[in-house]
């Protein structure tokens, strides 16, 4: 039998949390400019399942990698590391 791999994590902010269990997260990543060597935010935004509606718009999460769950959702949140103010 193989093993599996570490499933991805990944840390963001939540900007939408409007649906029934799902949340949208905007995820910011810094990418260096490969000519002017300036650093640039880029951010993507995922759909999250929340399973017991805990996250509030602002809190930074952690989410982890799943099976598609549903059309868009194939993220899970793992923990709330800070609440919002």
């Amino acid at each position: 039998m193989r093993e599996r791999g570490q499933k991805r994590t990944i840390k963001g902010v939540v900007v939408s949390n409007k649906m029934e269990k799902t949340v949208v997260i905007r995820a910011e990543r810094l990418v260096k400019h490969p000519v002017f060597h300036k650093y640039t935010r880029k951010h993507v935004k995922y759909m999250v399942h929340d399973e017991k509606n805990e996250c509030k718009i602002g809190d930074t999460v952690v989410i982890m990698e799943s099976r598609p769950l549903s059309r868009l959702k194939r993220w899970r949140m793992l923990n709330i590391i800070e609440r919002a103010k």
